[in-house]
């Protein structure tokens, strides 16, 4: 069973474990793809603070990856579901309905965030103790 999923994953936190933990238990393989600082930025109108490659090699690092690739463009998703040759996407509940038109290509699984953290809000607390 191959299964894929996507991220930014800057400033890696516990949501982020907690997502690709999840994606692995479906069993199997698991690949990630990591947003590439552009692609970010196309998509949050802001640079991540840890670059594509350091953020690469933090998802690589955790026991529960097999694969990390970088990933350039929201439109390639059906491309990179049939490189990697994935049985499941698995995505945050946030884009819930968003990856539904792939579901010819693979199941398409949406898992719950973990409530009450996220980058976002991370990079907002650290803004304020300056």
């Amino acid at each position: 069973m191959n299964i894929i999923t996507f991220g930014t994953f800057d400033m890696f936190h516990i949501g982020h474990l907690n997502i690709l933990e999840r994606a692995k238990e479906l069993g199997g393989t698991l690949t990630v793809g990591v947003s590439s600082d552009a692609l970010n930025f196309s998509k949050k109108q802001r640079n991540p603070i840890c670059d594509e490659i350091d953020r690469m090699r933090i998802v690589a690092a955790l026991a529960c990856v097999d694969h990390v690739f970088l990933e350039e463009s929201l439109e390639l998703k059906a491309e990179y579901i049939q490189k990697y040759k994935a049985d499941y996407l698995v995505m945050g509940d946030d884009w819930q309905g968003r990856f539904d038109h792939l579901s010819h290509l693979c199941k398409v699984v949406y898992l719950p965030r973990t409530p009450a953290i996220s980058t976002t809000m991370l990079i907002e607390i650290v803004k304020e103790i300056r």
